[in-house]
């Protein structure tokens, strides 16, 4: 099966609206570089591939339908968003000089990456909202689930990729450099932090 405009459009405008995934990655940029921030962005996809595999496979619906299960990662979502906000606004308390968290690499932005879009517990409660709309009852569904989740997990996958690639130019023009990384670095906590808050007050 094709996608339709109407998905592809859909899916496009919710790929651009910001979230953790995005947060995160402009976060990792800022304290790594871009190596670091492709890497995570690469890391979210996997998270995202996760939970398509997982609504697909219908892990995700019996989630929606436990209150513990979906408590329980809902708040370790949440726990993990804040502690990353807490870290990255720490690490520059005090500091004149260009904020850096400690470069971990690109193996570890990936796996951070990865882990904060699987803990993201509403990317599975849109895959299940939104995909079966799209797909037909004629058809096998699990396959037209996957085909549509990774198109979305695409898209998300380019916009975090610009919102890297963005955050670099950001910071590394000009004499502001160190300036500009303090206060997109502050932004960018910040942000985690306001997402965490609203994750874990988030009605089920």
């Amino acid at each position: 099966m094709l996608p339709s405009i109407t998905f592809l459009l859909a899916a496009a405008l919710l790929a651009i609206t910001p979230g953790p995934g995005i947060a995160y990655v402009v976060a990792r940029t800022v304290a790594g570089g871009k190596a670091e921030g492709v890497a995570s962005s690469l890391g979210t996809a996997l998270g995202g591939m996760a939970h398509v595999l997982a609504a697909a496979l219908g892990l995700s619906l019996l989630i929606a339908q436990s209150a513990l299960a979906y408590a329980l990662v809902q708040y370790l979502g949440a726990a993990y968003l804040v502690y990353l906000g807490i870290r990255l606004l720490a690490s520059r308390a005090g500091s004149a000089a260009l904020p850096t968290l400690p470069r971990a690499g690109a193996g570890k932005a990936l796996r951070d990456g990865a882990i904060v879009e699987v803990l993201n517990v509403k990317t599975a409660m849109f895959f299940l909202a939104f995909i079966p709309q799209f797909v037909s009852t004629q058809q096998a569904l699990a396959p037209q689930f996957i085909l549509l989740g990774s198109i979305c997990v695409l898209l998300n996958t380019a916009v975090d990729l610009i919102a890297v690639a963005a955050a670099s130019r950001f910071i590394a023009s000009g004499a502001s450099r160190a300036g500009r990384a303090r206060w997109l670095s502050r932004l960018s906590g910040t942000t985690m932090l306001a997402l965490g808050v609203m994750v874990a007050l988030a009605q089920r």
